[in-house]
């Protein structure tokens, strides 16, 4: 007989898991452990999850809120929308466990390298191809040029999100959205004019 799956105990397994994840570590961290701290039973977890592995996914993806699909932007105006994908935020109600789990996952990615191919996958493509979209989008409305390098676009738009991130955390500078004039800065180099 196929069980099923409950959704509320899903939802406390993710948050035992985030909370021990982020307390103990990811190695450190069983599932007899997470089972215990959401109080089912593992037969549970299992049935859920084929392993730690991809309960650990999920919950990364879940504080990141990756754990649906990206919203499609279309509103016609090519820097309002560059602009609301690149200003867009993971839920802040999480920002301190993501600040907790991050030094493990990376770790655990660094020894794990399929688990972190996965990760980064599921974390770098979605926007990606958001991202994607809305350029063809726009070189196929005559907003953007025909022979224009998608790849160098997206470096161009990710660059300076990137180096936010990494080289002004912890000073006032990071708390600043540089989506909206990322999106100005590249719209004014590429986009035609109507004549």
């Amino acid at each position: 007989m196929v069980r099923t799956r409950s959704p509320e105990a899903h939802e406390k397994v993710i948050h035992a898991a985030l909370t021990l994840f982020g307390e103990r570590g990811i190695d450190a961290t069983s599932m007899d452990a997470i089972a215990r701290a959401a109080a089912v039973s593992k037969a549970t977890i299992y049935n859920h999850w084929h392993d730690k592995e991809a309960l650990l996914l999920e919950v990364m993806l879940y504080v990141n809120g990756l754990n649906r699909e990206p919203e499609d932007i279309d509103t016609g105006d090519l820097q309002r929308d560059l602009a609301t994908i690149l200003s867009r935020k993971p839920p802040g109600e999480f920002a301190a466990a993501r600040d907790r789990m991050m030094p493990g996952l990376i770790a655990y990615s660094a020894v794990h390298p399929e688990f972190g191919a996965t990760w980064r996958r599921r974390v770098m493509k979605p926007p990606q191809e958001c991202l994607k979209k809305v350029l063809r989008r726009a070189i196929d409305r005559g907003q953007l040029p025909s022979d224009l390098n998608l790849e160098l676009a997206m470096a161009l738009l990710l660059g300076p999100m990137l180096f936010n991130h990494i080289f002004s955390k912890g000073s006032s500078r990071h708390c600043k959205d540089i989506g909206p004039e990322t999106a100005e800065t590249f719209c004014r180099a590429f986009m035609l004019r109507a004549s």
